[in-house]
């Protein structure tokens, strides 16, 4: 038995070692085949059992782009092209005291969109004013392009209540105006009023754009706007798009003195087809 069994071991040693590499082999197949069916059922959007923050991200709505809004001709709106005089004085003013006063941004001011074709109507058109004889200067400066707070640039109407008339020479549809009074230091003018009329005595389609007379004392009504300091970027009027032929801007006076002075006023828009 000894010798039969010492004949039969040789035998059966291969054999369990054939056994075991056979195993083997079999099971790391098994195992890769379980990992690739786990792999498979954590790859996002094939399982509906995925992790609750990669479900989050994936059903999260993508990040919408900043379109420029259509108009109803088919045009978009695009940034206005204001340009802007030399600044006089740096830094914000600490000693006006006026009520209703709006706080400066800090910063420089937000582009104006308008419809694509817009632009400077009241460039060169004629001015008329409450004072046909001006302290210093021409009404016609008002529309000249010329926005640089330097002498001879502006023209000086006398005090108490004053205005101004520009006639566009026709209807347009006004989306802006910007006024540049006296941007040489830091001022604030009183009852600042901006209107659009269709006739030049201001009877017909009279709208108000502007209104900072919180007391009246002008006269045309109490406004609600806020009093401002003038700069060298201009006070900028969103015109809402109204229309009409003749723009009519109005002052009584500023802080350092009673006078009312006018460098530019620009209106931005189209001729009514």
């Amino acid at each position: 038995m000894k010798t039969s069994g010492s004949r039969i071991l040789p035998l059966l040693i291969p054999c369990l070692f054939l056994q075991a590499s056979c195993q083997k082999p079999a099971q790391q197949q098994q195992q890769k085949a379980e990992q690739g069916q786990v792999a498979q059922t954590a790859t996002p959007g094939v399982d509906s059992a995925q992790p609750k923050s990669q479900e989050k991200r994936g059903n999260a709505p993508e990040a919408t782009p900043v379109m420029v809004p259509a108009q109803p001709s088919g045009g978009q709106l695009v940034p206005l092209e204001i340009r802007l005089p030399k600044p006089m004085f740096v830094g914000t003013p600490t000693n006006i005291a006026v009520p209703n006063l709006e706080k400066p941004l800090g910063r420089p001011r937000q582009p104006f969109l308008a419809p694509a074709g817009t632009r400077n109507v009241a460039f060169k058109k004629p001015v008329t004013g409450s004072d046909e004889q001006p302290v210093i200067g021409e009404l016609s400066m008002v529309t000249d392009g010329d926005k640089e707070a330097a002498e001879g640039s502006f023209v000086e109407l006398g005090p108490g209540v004053q205005y101004v008339t520009i006639d566009l020479k026709s209807r347009n549809t006004i989306y802006a105006i910007v006024v540049w009074h006296y941007h040489k230091q830091a001022v604030v003018y009183h009852d600042v009023i901006v209107q659009v009329a269709d006739d030049k005595d201001f009877i017909t389609n009279v709208q108000t754009l502007f209104n900072n007379d919180i007391d009246n004392s002008s006269g045309r009504g109490v406004g609600k706007d806020l009093s401002y300091v003038e700069t060298a970027e201009g006070k900028l009027i969103d015109a809402r798009g109204v229309q009409g032929r003749y723009i009519r801007l109005y002052s009584r006076g500023n802080t350092a003195n009673d006078l009312n002075h006018y460098i530019e006023v620009e209106a931005y828009g189209k001729a009514v087809q």
